[in-house]
């Protein structure tokens, strides 16, 4: 059966069309929003590669407008899965710019649902943490964290555990604040910038910390460090987090 899909979304951001296309259209630039490592091989017929979690997807690159238009895309697999996207950009008086994103592809199998339930949930924070990078760090770089915890039996003891870890009570909603500091420095004050059923997003003056529901697996810490950091302490020190606020201990 299978499920072919398209959404978009809009918003007007404080940055130029330059400091948007460094963000959508260069490795360092997504690495500081998306997810794993990312390298580009621009222009039209380019690529978009990323690295993450030992899978390396690579798209390409269909459309190439500096400052206007990106788009590029996965070759359709056996089964007919593919996923694709597109970023129109517009600029605005005063050195703003209007950022949409389109999203299209093919999910195959009876089972598409839950798989494209996580993409689309997945997805909309990439998106916010896109914003939220073009409004806070622009013109800045990351350095990019992915750490995979154990596998998770009981979501709702996890969610729990995590926002105890994260100093949160109850159900997190944005602006709540947010303290962490599992990476051996000293303890960051957060605010949550984005969350939903699937994923939950801190941002701090030099950082983003993002928690998500891995598909069918583990909860994934997928953070962005802005400032010098040393990757391998920081992945053990996640690692040993992650084991910590797993829920097991609520249940």
């Amino acid at each position: 059966m299978g499920h072919e899909f398209e959404t978009s979304e809009e918003v007007e951001v404080p940055a130029s069309p330059e400091q948007v296309w460094e963000a959508i259209a260069t490795g360092p630039g997504i690495d500081s929003w998306f997810m794993g490592r990312n390298e580009v091989r621009p222009g039209a017929g380019g690529t978009v590669r990323m690295a993450f979690g030992g899978y390396t997807p690579e798209s390409a690159v269909t459309a190439w407008q500096p400052g206007q238009r990106l788009a590029y895309g996965s070759e359709p697999a056996a089964d007919g899965r593919f996923v694709a996207y597109e970023f129109l950009i517009e600029g605005r008086a005063g050195g703003s710019s209007v950022l949409r994103v389109v999203t299209s592809g093919f999910v195959p199998g009876d089972d598409w649902a839950d798989e494209f339930e996580a993409m689309t949930l997945g997805n909309e924070m990439f998106f916010r943490t896109l914003v939220t990078y073009l409004t806070h760090f622009a013109g800045r770089t990351a350095v990019p964290l992915t750490v995979f915890g154990p596998p998770v039996a009981d979501w709702d003891s996890a969610w729990a555990a995590l926002r105890s870890g994260l100093g949160l009570s109850g159900p997190a909603t944005e602006g709540d604040r947010a303290r962490l500091a599992p990476d051996g420095r000293t303890a960051v004050e957060g605010i949550v910038y984005f969350t939903n059923e699937h994923t939950l997003g801190v941002r701090t003056a030099d950082a983003f910390y993002r928690f998500l529901r891995g598909f069918n697996g583990p909860m994934v810490a997928a953070h962005q460090y802005f400032s010098p950091i040393d990757i391998e302490q920081a992945e053990s020190a996640w690692r040993s987090w992650l084991d910590r606020h797993d829920g097991r201990t609520l249940r």
